[in-house]
């Protein structure tokens, strides 16, 4: 089968360390912390009372009041985020199919803040059931791609993905795949989420996911160090275009680089602990790299899922190792979770954009909140702590990893590669 290449023409990003594309990889870069004590509730019950929120974001300087209410938080972001990679896309509209061009987008959970309101309001009344007519199109996971491809006339592929925390990722690689095999020219893709909710917060609190480090929150996010005591719940959103190489080429459009491949698979393991020896992370990566037709000697390095967990950070350090052999010792593998905390189904896109970003630049954003080597990572592997690092960057993977033992890596690599 003669596949097309899938390229990469537009960027969007809405998170806790920047709230556009530059303010984003400036905050990279400069390793700066998005965890905050928690604003959008009396957090001082939980477990855990701070989060990575989105910060200074006023929805109505984007979206028509009236029209922002009838969306979640989720969906919000998502709108925000696809508006500014199509406007970075530059298309003319007028002169794209748009019969062929789609939206598939990637939520672990969708409108979590709509589905607590709700529920909460109806339990406190008399029993009558009384909701509001957005209840079920504010909350659905899907309803983003939705309004995503109604506010462009997008009329081709058009879904959601929902695998946790690789939500993204998936989408992503289904959209580089709907592409590639014909059946699109232009694809919007990414994800966002909206967790850091009282629902959200007790609900992982409950399960022992989250860091607890209250009295520091800002280095609470510590993927590899000895200290790390969980995650940190995030909340944002990234969005890509993808276009065919042709398609991009006869319109001009500025090129940040292309889709190499994606990787899937699944742990098979457990719910929400990873395979003790990184088995579904190592065969991950190496269906993405058999997808793109590579060898590991040929990758410069690994945004990792690098979540801070205890059992996460270890099973996939085991993985990379496993895959890349001494060749890992050469690359470059950081985890920007450390910076903008975990944002469930939306990790997948922000980092996927980190990899770009990196190539672009020739930067390799750091891993902060290192103190401490953890003596069951190898410490000869280069994890990026502390300070970016300069280098010229030909190949990247993104790996994400979600409950239910979902994998999913996508690689994306310089377009002269």
């Amino acid at each position: 089968m003669n596949l097309k290449r899938v390229v990469v023409t537009g960027l969007g990003a809405l998170t806790p360390i920047g709230n556009n594309i530059s303010e984003y990889w400036n905050g990279l870069i400069n390793g700066v912390s998005g965890a905050a004590p928690i604003t959008y509730f009396d957090a001082s019950n939980f477990k855990t009372q701070f989060a990575c929120e989105v910060k200074g974001f006023n929805v109505e300087d984007f979206i028509d009041k009236k029209e922002a209410r009838k969306m979640d938080r989720y969906t919000q972001y998502a709108m925000v985020t696809a508006t500014e990679a199509m406007e970075d896309a530059n298309f003319d509209l007028e002169k794209v199919n748009l019969d062929r061009a789609g939206v598939i987008w990637g939520s672990g959970i969708g409108g979590l803040q709509t589905f607590q309101d709700e529920v909460t309001n109806f339990n406190q009344g008399n029993g009558i059931p009384k909701f509001n007519p957005f209840f079920i199109p504010k909350m659905i996971a899907d309803i983003a791609g939705g309004l995503i491809s109604m506010k462009f006339g997008l009329r081709g592929p058009n879904f959601t993905t929902v695998s946790a925390c690789a939500s993204s990722t998936n989408a992503i690689i289904d959209a580089f795949n709907y592409i590639r095999l014909g059946m699109a020219d232009v694809i919007v893709t990414g994800g966002s989420e909206a967790a850091v909710t009282i629902a959200g917060i007790g609900g992982f609190n409950a399960m022992h996911a989250l860091s607890t480090r209250n009295d520091d929150p800002q280095t609470a996010s510590r993927p590899m160090d000895k200290g790390r005591d969980g995650f940190v719940l995030g909340e944002g959103a990234g969005a890509l275009v993808l276009e065919e190489y042709e398609h991009a080429v006869a319109r001009g459009a500025k090129i940040y680089c292309e889709i190499g491949g994606g990787g899937m698979s699944a742990d098979a393991h457990h719910i929400t602990a990873p395979h003790p020896e990184g088995l579904g992370a190592k065969n991950v990566m190496l269906n993405c790299l058999r997808d793109a037709g590579l060898k590991p000697t040929d990758v410069d390095g690994v945004n990792m899922h690098g979540t801070s967990t205890p059992l996460g950070d270890i099973a996939e350090s085991k993985a990379i190792l496993e895959v890349f052999g001494e060749h890992a010792y050469t690359m470059n593998l950081n985890s920007t979770k450390s910076m903008t905390g975990h944002l469930l189904g939306a990790t997948g896109a922000i980092e996927a954009i980190s990899c770009i970003l990196s190539i672009k630049h020739g930067i390799v954003p750091p891993t902060i909140n290192h103190f401490t080597d953890d003596e069951n990572i190898d410490p000869k592997l280069n994890f990026t702590f502390n300070k970016a690092q300069k280098r010229e960057m030909h190949v990247l993977m993104s790996n994400t990893f979600g409950f239910g033992g979902h994998n999913a890596c996508v690689l994306v690599k310089r377009l002269d590669f």
